[in-house]
């Protein structure tokens, strides 16, 4: 039967999804819930990349396209990781794909059976499950402090003879931490001195507040080993759309394209052409990112503000990203206490568990909502503790 499937037996369903059904339910049976479980922009996609998407339609274009993207999307993202991520590709090293699918794909097409992947904790929630569905064994290292930081030792010490892989997310989800100067030379070192492969989701990179993004893959010793994923979702406002890419080496990229062709073919089409204007039509995108950050700037400020003054929170002020990862002091696990704050406050968050053991006791806020409602999912979060 198929419960018995072996790959299956151990992944479980994504908690963000699941909590965020349980929400809708309670929604639709009436009740007022307030979402900061889902981790996508609350802004619409920018008009110009919509009429991209619509002129493309009309003119026929809803055909398969070549599996690896359309040429002028493939050479405007190589162009942006030169202009934004030094990064020296060309077209022919870019695969246009939605990005949860291209990290399933850049684990598949590298990771052999029983093979040992290193990933941080805490750390997004379909790394875990890509790894077992590719038949890896993961090895979770604990990130440090308040601060989640990566240590060499702990680094050191989870790296063995079947080490293959390192996974990493910088700007982080759910912690909205960015991987500093010393840890991207650490990551740097192990990776070149045991000839280690690295996927790195960098989907957040626009979303920065303080600080700057640097991709790993522009690193010396790096751009060999590894595969850089990124997308339009949370830029551009179009979740969606379904519409990323990743880069890497020709070599690297050969195996990849293989499991594109014999799974989803190709990107879709008319959003390849939304894409590639949201591209090449900088300056219209980078007013509309401009104005979102301007929003999440203040929201993030508003969320920060109003945790602190909760009794029994504490929260780090995340640097990117639209969340924040505060930790709470009550008796409860973080799925009970995601379970209580929607039953008892109608507030939607996502357990920090489901990150990692790292993530216990915390709680991922998505501050991608209205101030009138974080205000009011705050307000409701303090009257719902003062009774634990």
């Amino acid at each position: 039967m198929d419960e018995n499937v072996k790959r299956m037996l151990d992944v479980s369903f994504s908690a963000t999804m699941r909590i965020s059904k349980l929400a809708t339910e309670m929604e639709e049976g009436g009740e007022d819930i307030i979402s900061l479980a889902v981790g996508e922009p609350d802004f619409d996609t920018p008009e110009f990349i919509i009429e991209a998407a619509n002129e493309a339609m009309k003119k026929g274009f809803t055909h398969y396209t070549p599996p690896s993207g359309i040429s002028e999307l493939r050479e405007a993202i190589a162009e942006k990781m030169k202009e934004d991520n030094d990064l020296d590709f060309t077209s022919d090293n870019v695969l246009v794909t939605p990005t949860k699918h291209a990290l399933f794909m850049s684990v598949l097409a590298h990771l052999d059976d029983g093979a040992e992947v290193i990933l941080p904790d805490p750390a997004w929630v379909s790394y875990g499950p890509i790894v077992k569905f590719a038949d890896g064994i993961l090895r979770r290292v604990p990130a440090h402090g308040e601060e989640f930081e990566l240590k060499q030792e702990s680094l050191e010490d989870a790296i063995s003879s079947r080490t293959e892989m390192i996974i990493l997310n910088s700007p982080s989800n759910p912690t909205g931490k960015m991987l500093n100067k010393e840890e991207r030379k650490i990551i740097r070192d192990l990776a070149v001195d045991n000839d280690l492969k690295v996927v790195t989701d960098e989907v957040y990179e626009k979303l920065v507040f303080e600080g700057e993004h640097v991709s790993l893959a522009s690193m010396d010793g790096m751009r060999e080993r590894t595969i850089t994923v990124n997308g339009f979702s949370k830029a551009y406002a179009m979740t969606g759309w379904r519409i990323g890419w990743l880069a890497c080496t020709e070599d690297m990229l050969e195996n990849i394209v293989k499991i594109q062709t014999h799974s989803i073919t190709c990107a879709t089409s008319f959003a390849q052409k939304a894409a590639y204007r949201a591209l090449v039509e900088e300056w219209k995108s980078e007013r509309a990112l401009e104005s979102m950050m301007d929003k999440y700037r203040e929201r993030r400020e508003l969320m920060l503000e109003r945790l602190d003054e909760i009794e029994g929170f504490t929260c780090r002020k995340p640097e990117s990203t639209f969340y924040t990862f505060p930790k709470y002091e009550f008796d409860k696990d973080s799925m009970e206490m995601s379970m209580y704050l929607l039953r008892k406050a109608k507030v939607a968050t996502t357990p920090g568990s489901a990150f990692g053991d790292r993530g216990e006791n915390h709680l991922r806020l998505s501050f991608a909502n209205s101030k009138e409602n974080i205000q009011e999912a705050m307000d409701r979060i303090e009257k719902a503790v003062e009774k634990l």
